[in-house]
């Protein structure tokens, strides 16, 4: 049997057309139902659904064999463990710097002030602003990010961007772009060993799907 680890969410629904592509169908609407565990039509392989931080977690540990997770997902939890075959180039989106639309952070910047910034994304954060040469307090956040910099909580904020909407609607600016961010394959590398022919046929799965959105 093989597990691939999704969560819920843009994740779950922009790999499911990959899978259809191979004929592979999720048998139940994680939606609809409350199993954790869903069937497939190919009776060797299952989807398990956990929280989108957790998946680089199951498939290090053994939990799953494989899932798709997002690079700032990966970059927090670090690659321990973890083959890496693919950028399915889905979820797209990307980490920024956002503030106060009436916060001046150019000069603040330059000015070499101590920033505040509220985030869940606590290495990527710390290291583009080491980079920067900016000295931070960060501030571990898990949920509404944009309410820190309208409370006073921080100055700033280091989160996940699509379209901008939630920026704009909280009077919040993107000021700088860290980094593009998609979702990749990743891969438990005892599992590639003992379940090989499987686990690289679902690969080329993926690969061929993917193939002419990335070409």
């Amino acid at each position: 049997m093989i597990t691939l680890a999704l969560s819920k969410g843009r994740i779950f629904d922009e790999t499911l057309p990959l899978l259809q592509a191979a004929g592979i169908q999720v048998l139940e609407d994680p939606e609809k139902s409350r199993k954790l565990i869903l069937p497939t039509n190919q009776p060797g392989l299952r989807v398990v659904l956990v929280r989108a931080t957790d998946v680089p977690t199951y498939v290090q540990y053994g939990g799953a064999d494989l899932g798709v997770t997002g690079l700032d997902t990966l970059i927090e939890h670090g690659s321990q463990g973890l083959y890496q075959p693919l950028d399915l180039g889905i979820a797209r989106c990307r980490v920024s710097v956002a503030v106060r639309s009436d916060f001046d952070y150019a000069n603040a910047v330059c000015q070499g002030s101590r920033l505040r910034v509220a985030t869940k994304y606590v290495a990527i954060a710390r290291d583009f602003f080491a980079t920067k040469g900016v000295h931070v307090d960060l501030i571990k956040l898990y949920g509404s990010m944009e309410l820190a910099p309208l409370t006073g909580l921080a100055d700033a904020i280091v989160d996940l961007v699509s379209t901008g909407g939630t920026l704009k609607a909280n009077q919040l600016i993107e000021v700088e772009r860290i980094m593009d961010i998609s979702s990749r394959l990743v891969v438990n590398q005892a599992a590639l060993k003992l379940k090989q022919a499987p686990i690289r046929d679902l690969i080329d799965v993926f690969r061929r799907a993917t193939a002419p959105a990335i070409a």
